[in-house]
């Protein structure tokens, strides 16, 4: 790329500030006179109206720092290259720079991907420097070192090889410019995965649930519905199946807590326009679940959709909320995952799949990843280790919760706390609830006030604000957090957000039920839009509520 000021002056470089990392997901290359407003600036927009965050220029940077720095960490921290290989592309020593970093980069197999297009220029003259090449290549011999010169030559001998796109006379930029934008999709698509637990014995179900979904066939739209008690993992397979089969299909979308969405007074509006912009890959806002529907049938609908929404209840109805299955592309594929089997007799040609509890063998291993760090118990403590595996009885979240409470703690400790585990008895209305209590019990004063209220309002936003407020309470939120974290009560997420499986989340939220289960007022937290306005109305609130 080379920038306008860089063109009429080489002295005088353009000012920007730091990229943050990770901030571009397309890095294009380009000589700007030769495709600047013409081929780059429609592929540039195409990417853009796709929600792909592309640096094109020096107008993508903000003033403040020089261009050099800048493109140093833009290009290794993008993840797809497109260098638009013009007839002068080679006169320009920023963008032979960039192309060297690269196939750099490239080389080194962290994933990086280069499409690279051949604009009116042959590939042939790229990968061997011939015409144009060869005469700029004869000007920068001159003016730069043989090593530096050798680099520029080797890269562009890498990408000339390269599958790319040869744009010619007879070709239509248009097309080309869609092909490109679905080929970068692909990609991205095939990048981007959810974030999984440690997905210890998970291979099996997920063969079976790739059964289910018959990839194969293109003759009818397939629903899989992953049912089964809480804490069995069904969150883990369904982002598994998710990860695996995602870059198969057009347009794909992941939504976690449907259930809770739903309950809003808003819930299914809110739903639909997250799963109409995902797919779409642009903000939309209907008003009303029929005009949702209505959008979806005629905009949503035609792509080869995955869909998946994780916890549904029996208040789910298909047709309610997506519409007619007989609107959507045969190829497309549809996963639930529910707590209640009883959900999936509303959504219509549904295919039943209950994942197994977990086998003894499976069991021991995730419990000693959370409990050691490692796959198998010492030979000393191998028999308590067996006997923690039974009170967890198979369910994935109880082994990991129960694991990570017990790491790093000493044998008393361990006994004691088999014995309160014992005590929970299968009569106990919510036994995996009271398995998980104990974890809460053991936090400090501080820890429990910071995970109840992320439990009630935090889950899904940033932690800045939050940390704020529990500075000022002297709750010490940095090493609150990482107790947290540590005991598999919560995760930050790699954008800084708050997140907690929603058994953890339904546990903090019965404690402060608990506090006064009729008078939702006298708690110390209220998270209820409703609740909160019928406490401001009648101005019941006290000292309790924070």
């Amino acid at each position: 790329m080379e920038s306008s000021a860089a063109a009429s002056s080489s002295s005088a470089l353009p000012q920007s500030v730091a990229l943050p990392a990770g901030d571009y997901e397309v890095f294009m290359s380009f000589r700007g006179p030769d495709v600047r407003n013409k081929f780059a600036s429609h592929l540039y927009t195409s990417l853009a109206r796709a929600k792909i965050r592309t640096f094109r220029d020096e107008e993508e940077l903000q003033k403040g720092e020089g261009i050099a720095p800048s493109l140093v960490r833009a290009i290794p921290d993008s993840k797809i290259y497109i260098p638009i290989l013009s007839e002068q592309y080679a006169s320009s020593k920023w963008c032979l720079t960039e192309l060297a970093q690269m196939v750099e980069c490239w080389k080194q197999g962290k994933g990086h991907i280069i499409l690279p297009i051949f604009y009116f220029v042959d590939p042939r003259d790229v990968r061997k420097q011939q015409g144009s090449y060869q005469q700029a290549f004869e000007q920068h011999a001159q003016k730069h070192s043989p090593q530096t010169v050798i680099e520029w030559k080797e890269a562009l001998r890498e990408v000339g090889q390269m599958k790319g796109w040869h744009v010619t006379e007879s070709c239509s930029e248009g097309t080309i410019v869609d092909e490109v934008l679905s080929k970068v999709e692909s990609h991205l698509m095939s990048m981007y995965t959810l974030v999984t637990d440690e997905l210890v014995g998970i291979d099996t179900p997920v063969e079976e649930v790739m059964e289910l979904l018959d990839l194969g066939s293109s003759d009818e739209k397939v629903i899989v519905g992953i049912h089964g008690m809480g804490g069995l993992g069904k969150t883990t397979l369904s982002k598994a199946v998710y990860n695996k089969i995602c870059s198969k299909f057009d347009r794909c979308c992941y939504l976690e807590d449907v259930r809770e969405a739903l309950a809003k007074s808003d819930g299914a509006v809110s739903l639909l326009n997250r799963i109409i912009s995902t797919i779409l890959k642009a903000d939309h806002q209907v008003k009303s679940v029929s005009e949702g529907i209505n959008m979806i049938k005629e905009r949503v609908s035609k792509h080869k959709l995955l869909l998946v929404l994780d916890d549904i209840d029996d208040k789910f109805e298909f047709d309610k909320i997506l519409g007619k299955l007989s609107d959507f592309s045969a190829e497309s594929r549809f996963i639930f995952t529910t707590r209640y089997k009883r959900a999936l007799n509303f959504i219509p040609e549904c295919k039943f799949y209950e994942p197994e509890e977990m086998s003894r063998h499976l069991s021991l291993q995730l419990f000693c990843k959370h409990a050691f760090g490692m796959n198998n118990p010492p030979e000393e403590d191998a028999e308590i280790c067996g006997e923690f595996v039974e009170v967890a009885a198979g369910l994935p979240l109880a082994l990991k919760v129960i694991g990570s409470l017990l790491f790093h703690r000493g044998r008393e400790f361990w006994e004691e706390k088999l014995k309160e585990y014992r005590g929970i008895v299968s009569t106990t209305e919510n036994v995996l609830q009271e398995r998980l209590k104990i974890s809460y019990k053991d936090l400090s004063h501080n820890e429990k006030q910071i995970f109840l209220d992320i439990a009630c309002f935090f889950i899904g936003d940033e932690k800045d604000l939050p940390y704020y407020m529990w500075s000022e309470c002297d709750f010490y939120p940095e090493s609150g957090i990482d107790t947290l974290i540590h005991r598999s009560l919560m995760k930050l997420e790699k954008n800084n957000r708050f997140w907690m499986h929603d058994h953890i989340r339904d546990l903090g939220r019965a404690i402060v039920k608990k506090e006064d289960v009729r008078h939702p007022y006298n708690r110390s937290r209220i998270w209820s839009t409703d609740d909160a306005l019928d406490m401001l109305r009648n101005r019941q609130a006290n000292i309790y509520v924070k």
